[in-house]
């Protein structure tokens, strides 16, 4: 069975998939990609997704953001339909920032007062608020993220935060093609927003510090077909993390060198 299902907007999850599968292609030349996902993210919650490349993260998530359909398997919602921030900013380059977090609102039909006022209140929670007026170009990278994350408040959050509990934010390892201290700043400010707003955020990384650092529970996909081998609450960790990072990197050897002997 495959369905892609919606909860009360007051469920105790905000994304439920059980026994998920996808496959690409015919019958007989179809690769597949996830085998078996069982995964609950939970109102406020920040999940990250870590695994090497080509084990189906982003699969997994366009997945729950609704880009694709599960070849078997159901995947429960609540709430509104989840926001997504790519690698790329990718945003509007004729629009200004203000504009372009904004866009996601005009979409949504909400009036010209509204979105300019929540477009003000979102660039100033990213600490932008005196960008509003500058076009992307006229922003460094990181400036970019910073607008990309407002606009997807924006998408997940609507006018107002009323309902921030069943808001869902999807990331694809949205850093990675920052500098190191950049994005060092950026994750610093993303768990910052995290937890202003309390909407719940599904990270995507195979950097394992990052997950470990920013993730309430670091969830650890096998090589192709991706499948949840394993998870950790980061309050397993030490003070600085470092004994639970190695002990993912460890497991992840573990599956990298399986699968290659495989």
């Amino acid at each position: 069975m495959t369905a892609v299902l919606h909860a009360p907007a007051n469920a105790d999850h905000v994304v439920r998939m059980t026994g998920v599968h996808k496959s690409f292609g015919d019958a007989r030349r179809s690769i597949t990609a996830l085998h078996g996902i069982d995964l609950t993210v939970r109102p406020g919650e920040f999940v990250c997704l870590l695994g090497a490349s080509g084990c189906g993260k982003t699969t997994l998530l366009n997945l729950i953001a609704g880009l694709d359909k599960p070849s078997q398997g159901t995947i429960e919602l609540s709430g509104s339909r989840p926001a997504v921030m790519f690698q790329e900013a990718a945003l509007m380059p004729w629009l200004t920032a203000a504009g372009n977090v904004e866009l996601p609102l005009r979409l949504a039909g909400v009036d010209r007062a509204t979105r300019r006022e929540r477009g003000r209140e979102l660039l100033d929670l990213v600490r932008l608020g005196n960008v509003g007026g500058k076009r992307p170009h006229e922003l460094s990278g990181g400036m970019r993220q910073r607008v990309a994350l407002a606009r997807a408040l924006a998408s997940a959050l609507g006018a107002s935060d009323d309902d921030a509990s069943a808001s869902l934010l999807l990331m694809d390892e949205p850093f990675s093609a920052l500098d190191a201290i950049t994005r060092d700043v950026l994750q610093s400010e993303l768990l910052r927003v995290w937890e202003s707003t309390g909407a719940a955020v599904v990270f995507v990384t195979h950097d394992v510090r990052e997950a470990v650092r920013l993730g309430q529970r670091v969830v650890l996909l096998s090589s192709r077909p991706g499948r949840v081998v394993q998870e950790w609450t980061t309050d397993q960790s030490t003070s600085d993390g470092s004994g639970l990072v190695e002990a993912i990197n460890r497991r992840l050897r573990e599956v990298i060198s399986d699968h290659a002997s495989a």
